[in-house]
């Protein structure tokens, strides 16, 4: 993967008054924390980016809101911003009337993760899904297609960015929220990607670091 073109970003935006996961937030924000319902065919699943256990560590930091001034010079569009370290994505819609945090999945190494700007460029409700060239030479065992639906790793929604190959997605495989567990995508519970999608649109700012 690329290396990081861009500085670590200043984190002065982190505000004092952000309490500790689980714990309410200072308005307007809105924490989506929880985890939605397990999928009761979870431990079916065919979530084939990653093998996840039980093993690997959640994330035990505490989300706090951010400033979006501290990221962005605008919000035309609205501004999405995917954060590796605390794992978990921030929305700010285009009036700033409408900020959402989400819980994430994030890659499972420095390797495979990418940062910098980008945009979405693609919307797709019920993707598809087609391993990459490089996971395919890891994993000849796995299915050069998969369709929408249950088994599909990207989940119900997905958000294409500019850049080939990374998406910011759903999982039905609850289990990789929280964790480093894909191989450079952003994961998100179903229920939130179906929100962000319906708040974004093609061009809203994304920044990942």
């Amino acid at each position: 993967m690329a290396t990081d073109p861009f500085p670590r970003l200043s984190r002065r935006g982190f505000l004092a008054a952000g309490a500790a996961a689980g714990g309410a937030l200072a308005a307007p924000a809105v924490l989506a924390q929880t985890a939605p319902h397990p999928t009761p065919s979870m431990d079916n699943s065919t979530e084939m980016e990653t093998d996840i256990r039980e093993t690997t560590p959640r994330n035990i930091s505490s989300f706090r809101t951010l400033d979006w001034h501290d990221y962005f010079s605008n919000l035309r569009r609205g501004a999405i911003l995917a954060d590796t370290e605390s794992r978990c994505v921030h929305f700010w819609s285009e009036d700033g009337g409408t900020y959402r945090l989400y819980p994430s999945s994030v890659p499972m190494s420095d390797e495979l993760t990418r940062r910098g700007r980008t945009e979405v460029v693609r919307m797709i409700e019920g993707p598809d899904w087609r391993p990459t060239p490089s996971m395919r030479q890891r994993n000849p065992e796995w299915p050069e297609y998969v369709p929408p639906g249950p088994n599909n790793p990207l989940g119900t929604h997905a958000l294409y960015l500019s850049w080939q190959y990374f998406r910011i997605h759903g999982t039905h495989d609850t289990r990789k929220i929280g964790r480093r567990s894909s191989n450079g995508c952003i994961g998100l519970y179903n229920e939130h990607i179906a929100e962000l999608f319906g708040f974004a649109q093609i061009g809203t700012q994304v920044l990942l670091i």
